[in-house]
């Protein structure tokens, strides 16, 4: 080697090992400081000499307990359940904390990050007085940064709202505190279920849960993409961003909680024995449920948040076919379908807005006019639709783009909305622009009544007269932090209720009609109340991939996880949607992923297909003969349990229970259903369907609770009377791994079904 090239190399390693050292520091730095803002809020408990002795409060049916003894102690029972506690303190530990905080907050294309810089801390607690006035119990004392401090004044009230749900409000003095906090009692074996759509992890215990809707992230932990892509475009997520959150458990221990609030919460289950939930304001609101099931606790939970109304039969009787591509497009793959037999309940036709040249591929114009060079025939092509009786649906979001960069437009909605001060605003009065890939929008402002119905109007002229019998109600979870909304309302508190807003705000659409009962919008973003509005949710933008972070896994994960939440109707985009062309972490859509994902999805609740957002670099249903044949089975598989279908949408109309169901909603006292996370779930009560989750695999391990289950396809029968086991079945394709609860009737009928349609 050269001289020169000697010191060449020397300067390189010395300046490579200099940028390792900044960049290590930065990133120990970042993992310091998220650390130290992440660490929970534990203090000492003490309490007034009036308090030595243990007390009893009723709240009928509810009784709070106070318990001097082990150093203090308050507990909440059911007299139904009177040897069970629905939540109790920790001894000796405050149950009531609080601090000043002053959070970061950085937004980057609809995805959030929280650093949170406590100011001043007051974790412990001292009691001064439990009395019981008109039916409440109040808890009232103060808090302090050190146990003999008198900082901040609080009140805990207890109030019953149902026979099954007892309120609490938790209020700390606003002038020195703006986090509360507060903390119960768990066990090492309690697991936790729910929190919305969590797609990597379904029991959350030892976890912390952060509570805020926002865009998933293309990776989600799965590296090297999610590095690159929040490198590249700060999208990369993590294992617990989710499009639609809930501040809602369900414990193995038939316990059960929610937050009536809408600000930012972080429910922290790290600690084996205790549980400690934060919210970003000085009073917290939310119920404790009382049941002995989670079937029970499930009902009572989706009364108080609103349940889903049943979905109409047509979207339950065949696929909903997506297509983008233009009228003779549709036609060919219309002509297909038929020659299949294929039954086809609607053709979703997103692009009906026409499409744009982005850096991510074709995307929409968001202007919500149909667009005539793209569908010339638009009109014809919905009533010959319509005589095959199929549907046409569409597509619509909360932004507007500004369309004056195409050749045709008849409106431009963007501008309207903004000389109008319909939209989302920044401090200084202009209209917030939000950035998706190459362009920005603006976002419709629902806090304004005026907004509300500009947009509602443009949907009746434009959306419905269009033909259409429903759509994608896409987006709804982008609101900035730190916008501007109608009348001064504060974003930060209300982001979290802008998804519920925007299904509010269909669901009125759709009942000015008159034929509301008919149609269908489906949702990816969700709030606790967003099903009390919503006809349908689907899980939104997994990737092309089999993965538990962001694939055809996590999808199962979302629906078992966001079905104890209340999001009773719910699917995913069969073959996902999310492909990548980066040189080093390429995904496409292979066809054996599409046609394991059609299996799966054959026993969902809706059965949709997308062809993702590179439709020419992913495998679709109709590339070929074999892949469309695949999916003609898979869609008379689906549609040969129509009828139980629609008996499980009624049920989860007055139950909330939703159709697809994690084990444990049956079978909570069987220890070895706790932990699936993605590998089976159940159809109702009846079909137990473990899907091929892994290329070249041919058969599939399902475990079976006690009882006496059959193989769908086989016949075999397994009678596991006293305990459950798992058994290997072959899955080759066209025959996912199902089992039936031996004599069900809506078994019985099904597989009637299939005989007829010839598929057994």
């Amino acid at each position: 080697m050269t001289k020169r090239g000697y010191r060449t190399l020397k300067w390189t390693c010395l300046i490579g090992a200099i940028a390792a050292l900044l960049f290590g520091g930065m990133f120990a730095y970042a993992a310091v400081m998220r650390w130290w803002g992440e660490r929970p809020l534990y203090g000492r408990l003490s309490y007034g000499s009036a308090l030595e002795q243990p007390l009893q409060f009723d709240v009928a049916p509810f009784r709070i307990l106070w318990t001097p003894d082990n150093g203090g102690m308050v507990s909440v029972v059911h007299e139904a359940l009177p040897d069970k506690a629905l939540w109790e303190s920790v001894p000796a530990v405050g149950f009531v904390g609080a601090a000043h905080g002053e959070e970061r907050v950085v937004e980057r294309r609809g995805m959030f990050s929280f650093r949170d810089r406590l100011r001043r801390r007051y974790p412990h607690q001292h009691i001064e007085r439990i009395a019981s006035e008109n039916g409440e119990v109040h808890i009232a004392g103060h808090l302090g940064q050190r146990a003999d401090d008198q900082c901040v004044a609080y009140t805990l009230s207890f109030s019953a709202k149902t026979p099954e749900r007892l309120v609490f409000e938790l209020h700390v003095d606003d002038g020195n505190a703006n986090r509360a906090y507060l903390t119960h009692a768990s066990s090492v074996e309690e697991d936790f279920f729910g929190f919305g759509a969590q797609f990597t992890h379904v029991n959350l215990k030892g976890r912390r849960v952060p509570i805020f809707v926002m865009e998933q992230g293309i990776g989600r932990g799965r590296q090297p993409l999610t590095f690159f892509m929040s490198l590249i475009a700060g999208a990369g997520g993590t294992w617990h961003t989710t499009y639609a959150a809930a501040p809602h458990y369900l414990t193995s221990a038939m316990r059960s909680f929610f937050l009536h609030t809408h600000e930012y919460a972080v429910f922290d289950l790290r600690a084996p024995e205790r549980v400690q939930v934060m919210l970003f304001s000085g009073t917290m609101r939310g119920s404790i449920l009382a049941g002995d099931s989670p079937e029970s606790l499930i009902k009572t939970y989706t009364e108080a948040a609103g349940r889903m109304r049943p979905l109409p039969d047509w979207i339950l009787e065949g696929a909903v076919v997506g297509m983008q591509g233009g009228t003779e497009k549709v036609r060919r793959v219309w002509q297909a379908l038929r020659e299949h037999d294929t039954p086809v309940s609607a053709f979703w036709l997103q692009d009906w807005v026409g499409q744009r040249r982005t850096i991510a591929g074709k995307q929409l114009w968001w202007n919500w006019e149909l667009d005539r060079d793209h569908y010339p025939d638009w009109e014809a092509l919905v009533n010959e639709l319509a005589s095959d009786g199929i549907r046409v649906m569409s597509y619509v979001n909360p932004f507007l783009a500004d369309p004056s960069g195409r050749e045709y437009y008849r409106r431009n909605l963007f501008q309207e909305a903004c000389e109008r001060g319909f939209v989302v605003q920044t401090a200084t009065a202009g209209p917030y622009l939000i950035k998706n890939t190459d362009f920005s929008a603006a976002m419709l402002d629902l806090n304004n009544p005026e907004a509300r119905e500009w947009f509602k109007t443009v949907m009746h002229e434009q959306v419905i007269e269009a033909g259409v019998a429903g759509w994608m109600a896409d987006f709804g979870e982008a609101l900035p932090y730190d916008a501007r909304l109608h009348g001064d309302k504060d974003a930060a508190a209300y982001h979290n209720r802008y998804p519920e807003e925007w299904a509010r705000l269909n669901r009125e659409v759709i009942e000015e009609t008159g034929r509301g009962d008919d149609f269908v919008f489906f949702m990816r973003s969700g709030y606790r109340e967003s099903p009390r509005y919503a006809t349908l949710f689907w899980l939104g933008d997994q990737m092309v991939t089999w993965d538990r972070h962001d694939g055809m896994k996590s999808a199962v994960s979302g629906l078992l996880s966001s079905g104890m939440s209340g999001y009773a109707f719910n699917h995913s985009d069969i073959g996902g949607y999310t492909a990548i062309g980066l040189p080093m972490v390429g995904f496409r859509r292979d066809r054996e992923l599409l046609m394991r994902w059609m299996e799966m999805n054959a026993f969902s609740v809706v059965f949709r297909t997308h062809e993702g957002v590179a439709p020419q670099a992913n495998h679709q249903f109709y590339s070929d003969a074999e892949t469309l044949a695949h999916f003609s089975r898979c869609a008379r598989i689906y549609a040969a349990w129509a009828a139980y279908r629609k008996e499980l949408v009624q049920e989860a109309a007055t139950t909330g229970l939703p159709v697809v169901r994690h084990p444990f909603i049956h079978y909570p006292a069987d220890d070895n259903v706790r932990n699936i996370a993605f590998e089976q779930f159940l159809v109702g009560n009846v079909f137990m369907v473990a899907p091929v989750l892994e290329p070249g695999v041919a058969e599939v391990s399902c475990y079976l609770p006690a009882g006496r289950w059959t193989h769908l396809w086989s016949g075999e029968e397994y009678a596991l009377e006293t305990a459950g086991r798992k058994v290997t079945v072959a899955a080759p394709l066209g025959e996912p791994a199902v089992f039936y609860v031996t004599g069900a009737a809506p078994a019985h009928a099904f597989l009637l079904e299939l005989e007829r349609l010839q598929l057994l």
